[in-house]
């Protein structure tokens, strides 16, 4: 059984320095009235290209984007498509990328099947 996510103000204690940014600017992006859809893309698939890259493929970082969009919800209000929906909803399996791949592929949850999601938008 994997670790319960830890509180959003602590998701990027253990993760690399260079994800906090990436995360905190795809939020701000969601939060921006009215949508941006090219720019919410830009930065979703700026965050997911760094959780496919070998430095940032790590089981901290994986968790700590998992935690903070289980915290952070306001994405499911942002009146978003469906198909960015669909991206954000599948990004609660992220925390099993590393440790229990086969539960992330199955969900299509790991970074590189949400990448793949989000390039196609």
């Amino acid at each position: 059984m994997s670790p319960a996510i830890p509180p959003r103000a602590e998701v990027f204690r253990e993760a690399e320095p260079a994800l906090r940014p990436l995360v905190e600017t795809l939020n701000a992006k969601l939060k921006n009235r009215p949508l941006n859809l090219p720019v919410i893309k830009s930065a979703l698939i700026a965050l997911l290209e760094f959780l496919s890259s070998p430095a940032g493929r790590t089981d901290r970082n994986c968790r700590a984007v998992d935690g903070f969009f289980f915290h952070d919800d306001s994405w499911v209000d942002a009146e978003l498509p469906d198909t960015y929906h669909d991206v954000f909803a599948h990004m609660d399996a992220l925390h099993d990328s590393i440790t229990t791949a086969d539960i992330a592929e199955n969900f299509g949850s790991t970074p590189e099947q949400l990448l793949a999601r989000a390039r196609s938008l």
